[in-house]
C-alpha cells in the first residue's frame, strides 16, 4: 500500500516521509516549501522522491502574514486551514485505483482525512504532543498573560482524532495524555522519533577532568526554547542551590524568562554552531514538565553527553546507565543530580561511555514500526 504524507513545515528533519521513501512505500510527499537554497527545507533524502509543494503560493502567504501583522492562533489557524486546502487540491488528482495511507500531523490534518475517508483511504496522524493536557500543565505555570487555544482549535482536533485509523506519538507520555482526552487505546501506537548521527558525533572522544574546580567548573547545557514548560523555573532554583559550587550553566536559545547574572546566556545560534555546545558542555539537562518527545535528548546522546531528563518527554534516558531519570522536577532534585556528578566525575565518564543514538531510534527502525502499522 503505498503512502501520502501530508507535512507542513521541516518537523523532525522530514523523518517520517524519509522513513516511508527507505521502506519503499511513499507514493507522494506533499508539503508547503519545498526549495534547496532555503536552508532545512529541503532533504537529499528525499531527491529521488516525488514532491509536490506550491513554492511561491507558500511564501506569499507568509509575506502576506507578515505585512498584515498577523500573528498568535489566529496566523496559526491561517496557516493550517491553507496547508489543507493545498493537500486536499493535490489528493483529489491522485488516481483512484488502489488503496492509499494518508499520514498528516495534529492540527492540520482535518481536512485531509475527511478527503482520505471519503476515498476509503486508512489515515494516520501523527500527534505532536500531548494535546489538551500540555495546555493545562503550560497555563497553571502563568501567572496571567498566557494565551490559550481557541475553543475551536481543540474541536478541530477531536475530529482528528476521530477521522484517524491510527494516531502516532513519539512517547508513552503524550500516550497518556491522549487516553486521558478519552482517545481510544487501540488506536494510538507509540514509534520514537528518528535520529541520524553525523560522522563527526559518532567519532567523538569525550573526556573528564579528575575534579571540577573554578577554573574547570562541571559545565550544564540547557539548549533550545528558555521557558517555563521547559522546567526552566525549577532550574534555575538549582542554579540558586549552587550558587557555591564549581558548576557553570549554559542556556542556548531564545529566553522568555529573564535569567540571573550568574549564568551564561549564548541566545540564539545558528543550527551550524549548536554541535560545539554538545561538545564543550560536560552534562545535558532536560527537565521538561511536558515534551512529546525532545529531540536534543538524541542530539546531546549522539554526542556521547549524559543527559537529566524528566519522565515527561520520549524514552531516551536509561537511568543511571547514560544520564539519570529525574522523578520529581524540582530544583533540589536538579542540584543533587549536578552535587554527586561533582563529587564524582566518573560517574559522567561512565555514563558517556554508554551515550549514543541506539537502533531503536534509527529511520531504519522507524520505517519498519510505520509500514507494520
Amino acid at each position: 500500500m503505498k503512502w501520502i504524507c501530508c507535512q507542513l513545515g521541516a518537523r523532525e528533519h522530514y523523518a517520517v516521509p524519509r522513513a516511508l521513501q527507505l521502506g519503499g512505500v511513499l507514493g507522494e510527499f506533499i508539503t508547503d516549501l519545498w526549495l534547496k537554497r532555503f536552508k532545512g527545507r529541503f532533504h537529499a533524502g528525499l531527491a529521488s522522491a516525488r514532491v509536490t509543494a506550491p513554492n511561491v503560493a507558500a511564501l506569499t502567504f507568509e509575506l502576506k502574514a507578515y505585512v498584515s501583522g498577523a500573528n498568535g492562533w489566529k496566523l496559526i489557524h491561517r496557516r493550517n486551514e491553507w496547508f489543507q486546502q493545498h493537500a486536499v487540491h493535490k489528493l483529489h488528482k491522485q488516481a483512484t485505483n488502489g488503496p492509499r495511507t494518508v499520514f498528516a500531523y495534529s492540527y492540520a490534518a482535518e481536512e485531509i482525512f475527511k478527503h482520505a475517508r471519503e476515498r476509503g483511504w486508512r489515515t494516520v496522524l501523527g500527534q505532536i504532543d500531548p494535546g489538551p493536557a500540555e495546555e493545562r500543565i503550560v497555563a497553571g505555570l502563568h501567572n496571567g498573560g498566557f494565551e490559550p487555544a481557541p475553543a475551536e482549535y481543540w474541536d478541530q482536533w477531536r475530529n482528528e482524532c476521530a477521522l484517524a485509523d491510527q494516531i502516532v506519538v513519539n512517547s508513552t507520555w503524550s500516550r497518556d495524555a491522549l487516553l486521558g482526552e478519552g482517545v481510544p487505546a487501540e488506536k494510538i501506537r507509540v514509534l520514537p522519533v528518528a535520529y541520524e548521527a553525523g560522522g563527526e558525533a559518532t567519532a567523538f572522544q569525550r573526556s573528564y577532568p579528575k575534579a571540577f574546580t573554578s577554573g574547570r567548573p562541571l559545565r550544564v547545557l540547557f539548549l533550545g526554547q528558555i521557558n517555563l514548560r521547559k522546567g526552566v523555573r525549577q532550574l534555575l532554583d538549582a542554579v540558586e542551590l549552587l550558587a557555591d559550587e564549581h558548576v557553570e550553566f549554559w542556556f542556548v536559545g531564545p529566553a522568555q524568562v529573564d535569567l540571573p547574572a550568574r549564568v551564561k546566556w549564548f541566545g540564539v545560534v545558528p543550527r551550524v554552531e549548536v554541535d560545539q555546545y554538545y561538545k564543550e558542555a560536560d552534562v545535558f539537562i532536560f527537565p521538561t514538565l511536558s515534551d512529546g518527545f525532545g529531540l536534543t535528548q538524541l542530539e546531546a546522546q549522539s554526542w556521547k553527553l549524559p543527559v537529566i531528563a524528566s519522565r515527561h518527554c520520549g524514552e531516551v534516558v536509561s537511568d543511571g546507565v547514560n544520564g539519570v531519570v529525574l522523578e520529581v522536577v524540582s530544583g533540589q532534585a536538579i542540584a543533587d543530580v549536578l552535587l554527586e556528578f561533582l563529587r564524582a566525575p566518573e560517574l559522567l565518564s561512565t555514563m558517556s561511555a554508554n551515550s549514543g543514538v541506539g537502533d531503536r531510534f534509527s529511520l531504519k527502525s522507524l520505517a519498519c514500526s510505520l509500514t507494520n502499522l
